[in-house]
């Protein structure tokens, strides 16, 4: 069995917006609506869980009230792994047999149904991560250059993902990116998530530094490749113009 956690606990202070992030409208529709139809479709997880904060738990479930979902409260917003940490307790008290535990964010409206369930058929030890690969960040392809980076060593495996605001100057220049959209083992993702430390810029628990505890046990972490623009996510005015630019179906 996989459960799926939907990230959606953020304020959509950069998009201009007293509207939490994941009800901004995407061509009339919330951007977490596109997200949630390909969850429905994917058929992995009938009941997902969204995480959200005190403040937009109301407003987002009266907007969602056509979907089966549960939610989780995060009530300090302390990081992405603080978020995942949240939904640990209502997991294993309702579903202790559940092998993978999906952790997607609201703001990505163009994941597609099928990489749902490329994601749900891994068998990780620890984890498997999707990344998207890019040429350059030019043009629409900017919106990815705050992204975190990924680290591979000498043999090509991956040993990290570094948070752009925590890269070097180095780091930076590489063009293999995290979506953030990974599957993990539940029991190693939820035995392991208290190790998180928030000893980076943003003082904050980092999901992604799951990635370091899993090649520090001698993990084996699988990559699946997502194209660019279904990777693509939202997180300003800007990128929520280009965003609405590939809905038209204009070229980029």
């Amino acid at each position: 069995m996989t459960r799926i956690i939907i990230l959606a606990a953020g304020k959509g202070t950069r998009m201009d917006s007293e509207l939490p992030k994941v009800l901004v409208a995407l061509h009339s529709r919330p951007m977490i609506a596109y997200l949630l139809d390909s969850v429905t479709a994917a058929a992995v997880d009938p009941r997902p869980l969204i995480v959200v904060s005190p403040d937009n738990q109301e407003m987002i479930g009266q907007a969602l009230a056509d979907y089966r979902v549960d939610y989780v409260i995060q009530k300090k917003q302390l990081g992405t792994g603080h978020a995942v940490l949240s939904a640990r307790e209502l997991i294993s008290r309702q579903n202790p047999e559940a092998e993978n535990i999906i952790v997607l964010y609201g703001d990505h409206p163009f994941l597609k149904a099928d990489s749902i369930q490329r994601l749900a058929a891994a068998r990780p030890t620890a984890l498997t991560m999707m990344t998207t690969r890019l040429p350059d960040f030019d043009g629409w392809r900017q919106n990815f250059y705050h992204w975190g980076r990924i680290i591979r060593g000498m043999n090509g495996a991956v040993e990290a993902i570094t948070e752009f605001k925590d890269a070097s100057e180095e780091e930076k220049l590489i063009t293999e990116v995290n979506p953030a959209l990974m599957c993990f083992n539940k029991e190693w993702l939820f035995r392991g998530i208290d190790r998180l430390r928030a000893d980076n810029k943003q003082r904050e628990y980092y999901l992604t530094d799951m990635v370091k505890l899993a090649f520090a046990e001698g993990h084996t972490v699988e990559t699946l490749s997502i194209e660019p623009h279904e990777a693509m996510g939202i997180n300003s005015l800007e990128e929520l113009h280009i965003a609405e630019d590939i809905v038209s179906g204009l070229p980029h």
